[in-house]
């Protein structure tokens, strides 16, 4: 009896169909959202046109609802502006986002609408009438000083493509992700190994001498160069910085993690952090610190922040200053505040650039 024997593994071929894509999305404020109420149901307030993805848009915001059925509604819609004739299409997938709810990073957007990829061309435009009800909107986070801001994202699908993609070998391991931050975390809070000791204010805090030169060219010139104070058993004083705001720059250090702390400090402790890492050259840090502030900018806060933005040479956190503050409503509001009036003492420069924006207007 003959045997047919089949040796080795089949052989295995793969492709891939790509799809030629373009992204982008548009920032629209309302800026004096309870005089929009006043705007009948059905009649839209529009956006400037804007260009995005090879195209050119406009936003439709129906403070009223788009039908009857959503009276009680705020309505967006995305309406193509270009002249698109014959069977051309325009294929596109928008959501609208609040825009406070894209900058947290939160895992699930406000109020997203469909996605679907849709036809634009002959149409009024896509969207959805019902995005929110008025009643809760008008209760929620997103709606400050009688202003809010929607995020439109668009993505535009030109067309698809085949190509062939390199087999992949079989995996037989699968390491697991990086947990070295972990571990260093844990070198920190149980100080082993420890050859430094800060002591600031009333606490003292050990640390590794390598870990922080490796993070931060301040520490590593104060540690290991030229300016090294004292021996390896040394105490070094630190005298201008608060505790807690030192511990949670070593826990960075260590971690690439901010320290929680609580949430009616956060936006005091970012401010102190900020000048921290600045002193202590460590970018990373100055940056996200620079991030989280963007999101604590209010009237009341504004002047201060923007202060601190110009004195540590914070370029994106002045502009995201001073976008608040071409609303001529904000501005006004601010120059009446006492921080307004503290900056106007501390950094008259600051001052003379926001005296200069009603002209703006």
């Amino acid at each position: 009896q003959g045997r047919l024997a089949v040796s080795g593994k089949p052989l295995m071929s793969a492709s891939a169909i790509v799809a030629d894509r373009a992204s982008g999305y548009h920032l629209l404020t309302v800026d004096g959202y309870s005089c929009t109420k006043t705007v009948p149901t059905g009649e839209p307030l529009k956006s400037h046109q804007f260009a995005a993805c090879g195209h050119r848009w406009h936003i439709e915001y129906y403070p009223n609802g788009q039908t009857s059925e959503s009276a009680d509604h705020l309505s967006f819609f995305l309406c193509l502006d270009d002249n698109v004739v014959g069977s051309t299409e325009v294929k596109a997938r928008h959501s609208f986002w609040f825009v406070d709810a894209v900058q947290k990073e939160e895992v699930l957007p406000s109020f997203p609408s469909g996605a679907a990829v849709k036809n634009y061309a002959g149409s009024s435009g896509w969207g959805t009438s019902k995005f929110i009800k008025r009643e809760a909107f008008e209760k929620s986070k997103h709606l400050k000083d009688d202003s809010f801001t929607i995020r439109c994202d668009i993505v535009v699908i030109n067309g698809f493509s085949t190509k062939m993609a390199e087999a992949a070998a079989p995996k037989f391991v699968s390491p697991p992700p990086s947990d070295l931050n972990k571990h260093l975390g844990v070198l920190l809070k149980t100080e082993k190994g420890a050859d430094v000791v800060f002591r600031v204010g009333s606490e003292t805090f050990a640390a590794h001498r390598c870990v922080l030169a490796s993070r931060s060219p301040v520490f590593s010139a104060e540690l290991f160069g030229a300016m090294k104070e004292g021996g390896t058993s040394g105490v070094i004083h630190i005298d201008d910085i608060e505790a807690q705001v030192f511990k949670a720059l070593l826990y960075f250090a260590y971690t690439d993690k901010i320290l929680e702390t609580k949430e009616e400090d956060e936006d005091t402790m970012f401010q102190h952090l900020l000048v921290t890492a600045d002193r202590y050259d460590m970018e990373r840090l100055k940056l996200v610190c620079e991030e989280r502030l963007c999101g604590y900018i209010d009237v009341g806060t504004v002047a201060t922040i923007l202060a601190l933005a110009d004195q540590h040479h914070c370029v994106g956190l002045k502009k995201a200053c001073f976008d608040f503050l071409s609303s001529h409503a904000n501005w006004r509001a601010v120059v009446a505040t006492e921080s307004f009036q503290r900056v106007y003492i501390s950094c008259p420069s600051v001052v003379m650039k926001l005296i200069d924006m009603p002209s703006a207007e």
